[in-house]
């Protein structure tokens, strides 16, 4: 299997960004669970830490459609 640079680079990107992307929904997850924020407040913190996240995807998805 030969795979250039280009290629090796823009799979580590998408695995690395991905398990970054997984951390942080888990760094949220033990915030909302540490506070004892309730239900109101895990939606809270998802909600306006992940939509952060969630524009990133976002972007990608965006780019990848408007690229075809």
């Amino acid at each position: 299997m030969d795979i250039s640079i280009e290629q090796f680079e823009t799979i580590s990107l998408y695995i690395c960004v991905g398990g970054l992307i997984l951390y942080m929904f888990y760094i949220m997850y033990r915030l909302a669970k540490d506070s004892k924020a309730g239900k109101i407040g895990t939606i809270a913190i998802f909600g306006t830490l992940g939509l952060g996240v969630m524009g990133f995807v976002f972007k990608e998805i965006l780019t990848v459609v408007l690229d075809l």
